[in-house]
């Protein structure tokens, strides 16, 4: 049995063609760390046109949120045979955004020195993939909290961010996150994608600073939820 689950492990895990699905990511990575680029000019355009230091790098976050977490997830499941080197890339982007909180060199356009809640997003979008494609053999519940989180969450942070021009928490935007997240829920995994997607929405109001942030709590609830489901043979 112990043998049986090694050997499944292990062919979900290792690539059809590493070499292939490693030349694959590197443009990937290449346009997740432009998007980062941009968003620097997106920054001092705003700041031009008066917005405060902290609605622009709010916004910032979530564009990062949508254009890079959020499009790549979305992609995964076709460019790559396995999770191992998206989420290995995943895990590089968590060390490269935590290294200026680290030397206190902030990419200040969209870090900010009172949390790493960006370096959270990166290792909870590598966890989740690889987590539910090895468990479920396949990416597709893998892609669920990834969108929930990318698209969901940035929903919400928009919403909150021009109705109270600040971070902060509110239920008006945890509807809208919820308006987003059931859609994709049902498709990737019906009803239970639909309670998901429920629990999401509810869960991101809340964090536990300074390391548990809504990203965390996004993906656990998610996770939770799927392999509960799958155990008790709803997936």
């Amino acid at each position: 049995m112990v043998a049986r689950m090694v050997s499944n492990f292990l062919e979900v895990l290792a690539p059809e063609n590493a070499l292939l699905e490693f030349l694959i990511a590197l443009p990937l990575f290449a346009y997740v760390l432009g998007v980062l680029t941009l968003t620097k000019y997106i920054y001092v355009l705003l700041r031009r046109r008066g917005l405060s230091d902290n609605i622009v790098v709010y916004y910032n976050r979530k564009v990062i949120h949508i254009l890079t977490g959020g499009l790549v997830g979305l992609a995964v499941p076709y460019l790559f045979t396995s999770p191992l080197v998206p989420a290995a890339f995943a895990f590089i982007l968590a060390a490269i955004t935590y290294i200026p909180h680290r030397t206190g060199k902030l990419l200040y356009w969209f870090q900010v020195d009172d949390n790493m809640y960006e370096v959270n997003f990166c290792f909870a979008w590598g966890a989740a993939l690889l987590v539910l494609w090895i468990i479920f053999g396949s990416p597709l519940y893998a892609v669920m909290p990834i969108a929930f989180m990318s698209f969901g969450d940035a929903v919400t942070g928009i919403i909150r961010n021009a109705v109270y021009r600040r971070r902060t928490k509110s239920w008006i935007g945890n509807l809208g996150m919820f308006l987003v997240t059931l859609p994709i829920g049902v498709l990737y995994a019906g009803s239970v994608g639909a309670v998901a997607a429920v629990v999401a929405s509810v869960v991101e109001h809340f964090e536990l600073p300074p390391l548990v942030d809504d990203n965390v709590l996004i993906t656990i609830s998610t996770l939770s939820i799927l392999i509960a489901s799958r155990a008790l043979g709803f997936l």
